[in-house]
């Protein structure tokens, strides 16, 4: 019997489906997605927002069929195959797309100092903010919950802090608004059912977050809300299956 995270809406859909469509003729690269996963959906944005050419290909990591396996031996989505040459991790793929198409729009500072700066921001996203998103979403209890909430929000004001505004290097969308974005597009699950206000952050942390929701891109790669609820309510329930969720359970990975 597959498990039930396995049971997912096959394809985008909403506006997300329009890009689909426009990204079947095979290409040199192809990106394979899975609609519904934040950390894909930095990948897809980066694709889209650099004008890549680039051949779509659905997957359901939760199959973890034989012939992706050869892709990414995790499994996992986003992935990519260029050339014959196969990589995944989403960050890692961030700084292929920009190393390998440099004639593209740019997501990364020019000097090597910003981009270590960038870079470190990124990292603290990973490593705080994320973690503490999904604490919030799957934790059962109710003062663990609140611990998380303000944990998030504290750690939200360390980030937006430093937006220089309306993204956070600047007047350019890049890596570190790539890096969060995407959660920002499914925060409506923390403040329909965990309590979270992005005005509790502040007012320079909502501009942000408007700047980046709003953006072309992530729209254009965000499905029909309803897609997601299925998913969703199976971290607020803290049954996820996800290697993120048995992550924030502390239960052992197996990839």
């Amino acid at each position: 019997m597959p498990m039930p995270d396995a049971q997912i809406h096959p394809h985008a859909t909403g506006k997300a489906l329009e890009i689909v469509k426009t990204h079947e003729k095979a290409q040199d690269l192809i990106f394979y997605s899975g609609w519904f996963c934040p950390f894909n959906q930095r990948v897809w944005v980066a694709l889209e927002e650099k004008g890549i050419d680039y051949q779509y290909h659905e997957i359901n990591p939760y199959h973890k069929e034989k012939e992706f396996l050869a892709i990414n031996p995790k499994g996992l989505v986003p992935a990519v195959k260029h050339h014959g040459v196969a990589l995944y991790e989403s960050m890692v793929l961030l700084e292929y797309l920009e190393e390998e198409f440099p004639d593209t729009k740019h997501l990364f500072p020019e000097t090597p100092k910003e981009r270590a700066l960038a870079r470190i921001q990124c990292d603290y996203i990973a490593k705080k903010i994320l973690p503490t998103y999904f604490k919030l979403i799957q934790m059962q209890d109710q003062k663990v919950q609140d611990e998380a909430r303000g944990e998030l929000v504290d750690s939200l004001k360390e980030v937006a802090d430093k937006v220089k505004g309306p993204f956070f290097s600047g007047n350019e969308f890049g890596v570190v608004d790539l890096a969060i974005a995407p959660f920002f597009m499914r925060f409506y699950i923390i403040e329909e059912h965990r309590g979270f206000r992005s005005s509790h952050v502040g007012d320079k942390f909502t501009a942000w977050f408007k700047a980046c929701t709003s953006r072309q891109s992530m729209i254009e790669t965000t499905s029909d809300k309803e897609h997601y609820e299925e998913i969703y309510g199976r971290y607020l329930a803290n049954e996820a299956q996800s290697e993120m969720g048995k992550s924030t359970r502390g239960e052992k990975s197996h990839v």
